[in-house]
């Protein structure tokens, strides 16, 4: 595509880098990424999409924005207090890439919806904030064929991986397979998080989207990035694919998307 002068100065420190370039930054442009969440993980990963150049971005959240959101979901701010979050985020974004189309869902996305929504994009981003959501999220994205690059958080402790069983790595279940009991893992909300966790972790899952998207480096596909922000520490675990996974295995059980019990909230974004 031919830039305008203002594109290529927007965009001149990723078209200097020879892994991007003009052709990267075309990519990037005409990439559509889906994120579900605009809270502490949605909000760093949106900014830094966008601010990246991708063309399309699509966000899903059914809430509105609250005082207490504001310590860690930086997309939001004094003024957008009582919006709902998914108009925040877009007045965010369009004040800040002129270039993006935000598509926006104002809602919960559920089995009836979500692999038609899945279906347009090319990368999908979760930072929801419950089991169920998780694993709606995981077997969506595995029945579309999406890349999907997941992010948690809890007090000080953060995780980043990226699944894609459709070349071959393991899905969301591989690691964990089903979802936890009610009441045995407390919510954030319960347990606090540091807000600042949630800009790592966030743009970690944008850093991912975007070298997935152009293909350069290395993606955590069949890896776990843990982060302990105490410790100032990374460290990467081996995840392997499960050869009897009920949903990627290959004597899947899982043949369709279904509900499950709404359990707390693994990270409180």
């Amino acid at each position: 595509m031919d830039f305008t002068d203002e594109q290529i100065e927007r965009y001149s420190r990723h078209i200097i880098l020879p892994e991007v370039g003009g052709k990267g930054q075309t990519k990037l442009l005409e990439s559509k990424v889906f994120v579900l969440g605009a809270g502490g993980l949605g909000s760093p990963a949106l900014l830094y999409l966008a601010a990246a150049g991708v063309g399309t971005i699509g966000i899903a959240d059914g809430d509105v924005v609250d005082v207490s959101n504001l310590q860690r979901q930086i997309i939001h701010d004094n003024n957008t207090v009582g919006m709902a979050k998914v108009e925040s985020a877009r007045k965010s974004i369009e004040a800040l890439n002129p270039d993006v189309v935000v598509n926006t869902f104002n809602s919960r996305l559920g089995i009836e919806n979500i692999r038609e929504v899945l279906r347009d994009y090319d990368v999908v981003l979760d930072g929801s904030d419950n089991f169920p959501t998780r694993y709606l999220m995981n077997d969506a994205s595995f029945f579309e064929g999406k890349t999907l690059i997941s992010g948690s958080m809890f007090r000080f402790d953060g995780q980043v991986s990226v699944f894609k069983p459709a070349d071959g790595y393991p899905c969301y279940r591989c690691l964990y397979p089903e979802p936890p009991p009610k009441g045995m893992v407390p919510s954030c909300q319960e347990a606090g998080v540091l807000g600042a966790l949630a800009g790592v972790i966030g743009v970690l899952q944008a850093v991912e989207a975007i070298k997935e998207i152009l293909s350069i480096g290395k993606v955590l596909a069949g890896e776990l990035l843990i982060f302990d922000a105490l410790g100032m520490s990374f460290r990467k675990v081996k995840v392997r694919r499960d050869p009897d996974c009920a949903l990627c295995g290959e004597n899947a059980t899982i043949k369709e998307l279904s509900l499950y019990e709404q359990a707390p909230c693994e990270l409180r974004t």
